[in-house]
């Protein structure tokens, strides 16, 4: 077990997604979650800043705000890539289902830009893997509703006595909402399971570092959450 761990994270591109580092500490190794939307030039800043080394990119879902910038990442670090295999079709073609194109397309004018190749090496994320990456262990969790390959990345930390675990959300939970499933490929159903066998099946001791907005105490959101409530 790692005795610090370094998370920076910042808004990247018009949906502002949240692109998160996570190291076991400065002048090291760390691994890359979703890089969205022209996200590489700050990427590189706070690597360089914090002297850290891209160790490989987790993706939570393939929506193309949190995938945008993954092959540029992996390519200029020499690092691989992990997703879902659900997920894996919008990472060369987002633009798969006509509604999400239209959807895209008038939501921002740089996602035109996307290069549509495969970050490499690319790995497939099943439920319960574990990924050792930069000295750290995350446990992968399969949410599926958002997309089909939804995941949620779960990292023990002991930084603090009050906080079990960390959990990259991506889009399935946010601080006092959940993600949408009126998109392409969303499932509500499929969703409503996933909130209440995988989201609340986390314990009170967990912090949620959502793909949007601020951060949030599973504690929190169990008891104020109005679509974790039965």
């Amino acid at each position: 077990m790692v005795a610090d761990v370094l998370i920076a994270s910042f808004p990247a591109g018009a949906w502002q997604t949240n692109c998160y580092l996570v190291a076991p500490g400065p002048g090291g190794p760390c691994v890359v979650i979703d890089p969205g939307v022209a996200a590489l030039g700050t990427i590189r800043r706070i690597v360089d800043e914090q002297r850290l080394e891209p160790a490989g990119v987790l993706l939570t879902h393939g929506h193309i705000d949190h995938m945008f910038s993954a092959a540029d990442v992996c390519e200029a670090y020499g690092v691989g890539c992990w997703i879902h295999p659900a997920d894996r079709p919008y990472l060369t073609d987002p633009y798969a289902v006509p509604a999400a194109r239209t959807l895209i397309e008038q939501a921002v004018g740089e996602v035109r830009d996307f290069t549509d190749r495969e970050p490499a090496p690319l790995h497939a994320v099943a439920d319960g893997d574990r990924i050792e990456l930069a000295g750290l262990e995350f446990e992968a969790l399969h949410a599926p509703g958002h997309t089909p390959g939804s995941t949620l990345y779960r990292l023990p930390y002991p930084d603090d006595d009050s906080i079990e675990a960390l959990v990259f959300t991506g889009d399935v939970v946010f601080a006092g909402s959940v993600g949408r499933t009126d998109l392409p490929n969303g499932q509500p159903e499929v969703m409503r399971q996933t909130l209440s066998r995988v989201v609340l099946g986390l314990s009170d001791d967990v912090a949620l570092l959502p793909g949007h907005g601020g951060q949030t105490l599973m504690s929190r959101e169990r008891s104020t959450n109005p679509y974790l409530r039965s």
